[in-house]
């Protein structure tokens, strides 16, 4: 499509869409439900069937999904991650939900189980001024402690304020972990890893349990990782390449995930947490690609790479005694993560308004999706669908093979998308302001 006609075709396309303000008592979890359609299992599986255990919410730079079980010239680029998504629960059709903020809305989706502004940054917009209903707040109300953890400053796309309005008792940052090991924009991901787990080690000696969330850096985009990191040779024909360079870094920041996966199960925490994997965003947009980039990512799926290849992320569940190598088909993304992970350690989120599902006990999925696609596209069961003007001149792409099908979507489904957009907006602009002091304690002095 191109970067700039892509731009023309979203302002066009938005321009057709009324944003619409919706009074909070008509926002009610029971509403939210009937817009994104399914059955609510009345006795959920696997409830509270890793209570008291800590959360360790793993968030993977740019990692898409094709690059699970990837192998090339018999490489495999992920052996790590693959380990786990053989034996744990794995989600192969979950996306992202990010918008303009990219990694730091992957950071507010996860935690809040809302949407995304249309066409800002979550910390840059006026949600950052709200007490926002919290996995970190939900966590720190069943006993838990709660950290944050990123080798970049908290300054970066304002995650000063984004803790603080999500509820993290503490952080940890580039004053904590110091900038040896330079990859991307602060310390490298072998750095983050060996600095966390001794942290990770001390909350769980204190007399409650944790919740963690540790953010990846190291392949970030444009993916240029020291050359003395590589632990494979590509093709000559992957030389200089966005594509080629993209495989590298998440090559590198698997090799550095094997490390922490290690250090996890030797100091205990592995068997006593329930940990999840999941990438952040997009690492290859299409608007990125020149032609032989597009040609190579052919040659890696066996035809064209389109929308559904591109927002396609893992979602890996590894619970102590209850989870196995299970693969599950069902649509998913971001929004559902904190409902997935709730039911698992046995906390009720029926107060707590939120977006998501569990994704363990619905079968049945929408998710709509903002600022790289049209206003009005989502993502359900069957299909990606991207509107023209409206619903009767869009397009379904196929969830499996990313081809242009005649049917997959409603034009209900395409109302329930907008008004679940609307609402989510309008339920944080009525959320209570927060107060002027307070906010989570950095944990540098812990260096």
């Amino acid at each position: 499509m191109g970067i700039l006609n892509y731009e023309v075709y979203t302002i066009f396309a938005d321009s057709t869409v009324q944003e619409e303000a919706i009074d909070m008592k008509e926002i009610n979890q029971q509403s939210i439900d009937a817009l994104k359609g399914g059955e609510q299992s009345v006795d959920p599986a696997l409830w509270a069937a890793a209570k008291g255990k800590n959360l360790i919410v793993v968030q993977m730079e740019s990692f898409q999904n094709f690059l699970i079980g990837l192998t090339i010239d018999g490489q495999e680029i992920t052996p790590n991650i693959n380990k786990l998504a053989a034996g744990d629960f794995y989600f192969n059709n979950f996306y992202t939900n990010v918008g303009q903020g990219t990694t730091s809305d992957a950071e507010f989706v996860v935690n809040t189980s809302l949407y995304v502004p249309h066409h800002e940054a979550a910390t840059s917009s006026n949600y950052m001024d709200k007490t926002l209903p919290s996995l970190p707040r939900l966590m720190s109300s069943n006993g838990y402690n709660t950290a944050t953890f990123h080798t970049n400053s908290v300054d970066f796309w304002n995650r000063s304020l984004l803790y603080k309005a999500i509820g993290f008792d503490k952080y940890y940052d580039q004053a904590f972990y110091g900038d040896d090991d330079h990859i991307a924009f602060g310390a490298s991901d072998e750095v983050l890893y060996a600095k966390t787990v001794p942290e990770l080690a001390k909350m769980d000696a204190e007399d409650k349990p944790f919740y963690a969330m540790v953010i990846s850096m190291s392949a970030h985009h444009p993916y240029r990782i020291p050359e003395a990191k590589d632990k494979i040779k590509l093709p000559a024909e992957y030389d200089g390449t966005l594509v080629g360079n993209y495989i590298l870094a998440q090559n590198y920041a698997d090799y550095a995930m094997g490390q922490f996966l290690e250090e996890l199960k030797s100091s205990g925490l592995w068997d006593d947490s329930v940990i999840v994997f999941y990438g952040d965003h997009q690492g290859l947009p299409l608007y990125s690609l020149d032609n032989k980039e597009k040609g190579l990512m052919q040659g890696i799926f066996g035809r064209e790479y389109g929308y559904t290849d591109m927002f396609n992320i893992p979602f890996i569940v590894h619970a102590p005694g209850v989870s196995y190598g299970k693969t599950f088909e069902q649509t998913g993304g971001q929004i559902d993560v904190l409902p997935t992970v709730a039911n698992l350690l046995g906390v009720s989120v029926k107060d707590q308004i939120h977006f998501g599902e569990d994704l363990m006990n619905r079968t049945s999925n929408l998710l709509p999706m903002r600022h790289f696609l049209p206003t009005g596209s989502f993502v359900n069961d069957t299909s990606v669908f991207l509107p023209g003007v409206g619903f009767e001149d869009g397009t379904n792409y196929d969830v499996k093979n990313n081809s242009i099908s005649a049917g997959g979507s409603t034009e209900a489904q395409y109302n329930a998308a907008l008004r679940l957009l609307n609402m989510s907006d309008s339920y944080v602009k009525q959320l209570p302001e927060l107060p002027l002091d307070g906010g989570p304690v950095s944990g540098a002095e812990s260096k």
